[in-house]
């Protein structure tokens, strides 16, 4: 397992909201690469294409991710994450921790 203050020192504080509920707790963001979201779509905008920034969330077991609605999000540093896709990462029988797909959220008027 990682350890705590290697974990502390390099994550970020993000926010996990699901409706009325939030909750608190560290974990790694960073961005994919051009090259790992070749198959990732984006949106068009009045403006033109945005890619939708695409990022990797490694996070503790807890809160899972892979159990939010379809209205949860991450919030972390001002900016909101849409959940593409989260799966649980298990040592053994325990999961280890939650590795995800998040993008940021768009706003289209």
């Amino acid at each position: 397992m990682i350890s705590n203050s290697l974990f502390d020192k390099y994550t970020r504080t993000v926010e996990v909201r699901d409706g009325t509920k939030t909750k608190t707790c560290k974990a790694f963001i960073q961005p994919l690469r051009y090259k790992n979201k070749m198959y990732l779509d984006g949106i068009y905008t009045e403006i033109g294409f945005n890619s939708q920034g695409h990022y990797l969330y490694i996070g503790p077991p807890e809160p899972d991710l892979t159990v939010l609605s379809d209205s949860g999000y991450i919030s972390a540093d001002g900016t909101d994450f849409r959940i593409d896709r989260a799966e649980r990462v298990y040592m053994g029988e325990e999961v280890f921790y939650i590795w995800a797909i998040i993008r940021t959220i768009v706003e289209v008027n």
